[in-house]
């Protein structure tokens, strides 16, 4: 928010005030509450400015829902935007440790860490927009440590370190040992860490760290169409070369369009090099990044799983280039960053409970 806008604001005195712009409750603009409503002391207001009409329904609801008030309301036009004062609860909202993620992880025990942006391919559908041009915004051994050892303390099991591609990362074997101790997942294209120092780095990493490999189809053609010619060889080169090696291997695909044939044709590839089926993983195209088209991703889409990169934390890997998905500006403290999370989720909880809806994407 602009001092201006803050000079022109009819709410009085706030003890905070954001602009949501267009973002609605689905694409953004609670994460921005929740992280504003989480530094605020109780009694304290939190002024919002936004020019989406849904808001001007859903606002309360979720005020009502989590036990905050809107005491003012306040439209520049009938068109709007509008101003909202929101007053924090007196009294502390109700605290739940354990979500579920699904059928799959307690929200708490694992984590996504993007240990660099840059790659040595540019997919033609990265959610991270990676590429050899990329900036590569690595996390450094010491911030790796200091995150790895909050998230353990706060009863963190699972980490995922991904990328850009990891072995570009100079220091990703001191990372990975920073989270001795985690059960860690490197995920890789495979395609660089069969010689030189990569290789090294490969050979000194502990073999109960799994290896994720990235293989989009049983033939070259629709694989290297998408990530490059001769990837598909070299990536199943780098399966081979780990497999040799002692190392855990799960193969994903990312495919746009989940036809039966090439998911089973992939699968009967992937049994014969000896990959179990609970290892070989078909996930959709997100819309984020370098994909245009692809399944939409917003926080009432898509379960959160916390993402911490060198300059910030998300609500899931796939959305880090994607404002509206953000929850923090900063990659700790990861407590704080979970927290954020676990108010959201309440919230779509209480919501789901009474039958209401907060969470519209346009």
């Amino acid at each position: 928010m602009s001092d201006q806008d803050r000079a022109v604001s009819p709410l009085g005195d706030v003890a905070e005030l954001i602009d949501g712009g267009d973002m609605d409750c689905g694409s953004g603009l609670l994460l921005l509450i929740t992280r504003a409503m989480r530094r605020m002391e109780a009694g304290q207001r939190l002024g919002v400015r936004s020019s989406e009409p849904s808001v001007v329904t859903d606002l309360p609801v979720w005020a009502d829902l989590v036990g905050h008030e809107v005491e003012t309301e306040v439209a520049e036009t009938s068109d709007g935007p509008w101003w909202f004062a929101v007053r924090k609860a007196g009294r502390p909202t109700e605290e739940t440790t354990v979500f579920s993620l699904g059928d799959r992880t307690p929200l708490g025990q694992r984590l996504w860490v993007y240990t660099n942006f840059d790659c040595n391919l540019a997919c033609e559908y990265c959610c991270a927009e990676s590429s050899p041009k990329a900036a590569a915004r690595r996390v450094t051994p010491a911030l790796g440590q200091a995150v790895f050892d909050e998230f353990a303390a706060l009863g963190g099991r699972e980490v995922f370190l991904t990328g850009g591609e990891p072995f570009m990362h100079p220091e990703l074997g001191d990372l990975v040992d920073a989270a001795a101790g985690l059960h860690r997942t490197v995920l890789t294209n495979a395609m660089i860490f069969s010689r030189g120092r990569r290789r090294e780095t490969l050979e000194k990493i502990d073999r109960s760290v799994v290896l994720q490999i990235s293989l989009d189809s049983a033939t070259a053609e629709l694989h290297d169409r998408q990530r490059g010619a001769g990837s598909w060889e070299r990536a199943l080169a780098g399966i081979e070369l780990a497999k040799s090696l002692d190392f855990p291997v799960r193969v994903a695909a990312t495919m746009y369009d989940e036809d039966p044939a090439g998911v089973s044709e992939l699968h009967r590839r992937l049994d014969g090099i000896g990959i179990p089926r609970d290892d070989q993983l078909i996930r959709p195209v997100a819309q984020e990044g370098f994909a245009d088209t692809g399944v939409h991703i917003s926080i009432d889409t898509v379960e959160p799983e916390p993402t911490i990169t060198a300059d910030g934390a998300w609500w899931h890997p796939v959305a880090v280039t994607n404002p509206n998905m953000r929850i923090a500006d900063s990659p700790q403290p990861v407590s704080e960053v979970f927290g954020v999370v676990r108010d959201i989720l309440a919230v779509q909880d209480a919501a789901e409970r009474s039958g209401r809806e907060v969470f519209r994407c346009a």
